[in-house]
């Protein structure tokens, strides 16, 4: 390695440190993330003392981030990166369901439930009574599929960020598996649009920017089954009035919903409910998993 290193040929340099890997991916992915991110600093000029707010920003990302708090994945989401890669990813020429963000509200362990159960766990809100059905791309149901689902409160509020209102560890989400018609169906309440968390380092970006910093009303779902690829995907309200401007890029056409609003009366399980209720019904389509994956 030569000592006499310039402004364009430190580049290289760099990059050849990584030629006496075995593993090809890695140095792939290496050698170009120097490149742009040495062309990127070319580009703009960047100063030193940028350089250090950048460190800064990336230092309290980790701080502030923890089992329920998601911060780097917050950021991946606003940049639209996260987005991106499920466009990159995504099954070119499938009929199946278009995915959308995992987002940083996924908690591991969450309860497992029965179909019909209501898994809002006491939190109050407009009843809402979600069917579903997974079926492959021939419309052939997937029976045994496990679905992941969570959601906001009618506040917007996730369970983790609730401290005031009394529940269990979790609510409003559940793992539920298809029948033998690929259906699912349980009972809820009603979620809400609500704003991006604001108070860390990526709301110092969102404001920088004047940029919305809400989210419409959606619910989440992630769908694995054997043989299909695992699919992440969200439902939103078709006339939420920030479908136009979700901070993270992830409300698209193919993914509104009618979260159909009904006077008290029978409910899709066959309860009578006493005041309005919100019905939410749709069909999922997975992907064959390829053979040579």
């Amino acid at each position: 390695m030569s000592s006499n290193l310039t402004e364009q040929t430190i580049t290289g340099a760099v990059q050849r440190t990584f030629d006496t890997s075995t593993d090809e991916r890695f140095r792939q992915l290496f050698v170009c993330l120097v490149q742009h991110l040495h062309d990127f600093a070319r580009e703009v000029r960047l100063t030193g003392d940028e350089w250090f707010t950048t460190m800064d920003f990336i230092e309290r990302l980790g701080k502030i981030s923890s089992p329920t708090r998601q911060e780097v994945v917050l950021l991946s989401d606003i940049l639209g990166l996260s987005m991106l890669l499920d466009k990159i990813n995504q099954h070119e020429g499938s009929s199946a369901t278009d995915s959308a963000l995992l987002g940083p509200f996924y908690v591991e362990g969450r309860p497992t439930a029965a179909n019909g159960a209501d898994i809002s766990d006491g939190v109050a809100g407009t009843p809402m009574f979600v069917t579903g059905r997974v079926v492959d791309e021939r419309g052939n149901p997937i029976a045994g599929a496990h679905v992941d689902t969570w959601h906001s409160d009618g506040k917007g509020h996730y369970d983790v960020q609730l401290t005031e209102e009394p529940h269990g560890e979790f609510a409003m989400r559940a793992l539920l598996t298809t029948d033998h018609d690929g259906r699912f169906w349980y009972r809820s309440i009603t979620p809400r649009y609500y704003p991006v968390p604001t108070d860390g380092p990526c709301g110092e970006i969102l404001r920088a920017a004047n940029r919305s910093i809400m989210r419409p009303q959606h619910v989440h779902f992630w769908f694995r089954a054997e043989g299909y690829r695992p699919l992440i995907t969200q439902l939103f309200l078709r006339d939420d009035p920030y479908t136009d401007c979700d901070a993270v890029f992830s409300a698209q056409d193919s993914l509104l919903a009618d979260f159909v609003r009904h006077e008290p009366g029978i409910a899709p399980d066959g309860t009578a409910v006493e005041e309005a209720f919100v019905t939410l019904d749709w069909t999922f389509v997975l992907a064959a998993q390829p053979l040579w994956s």
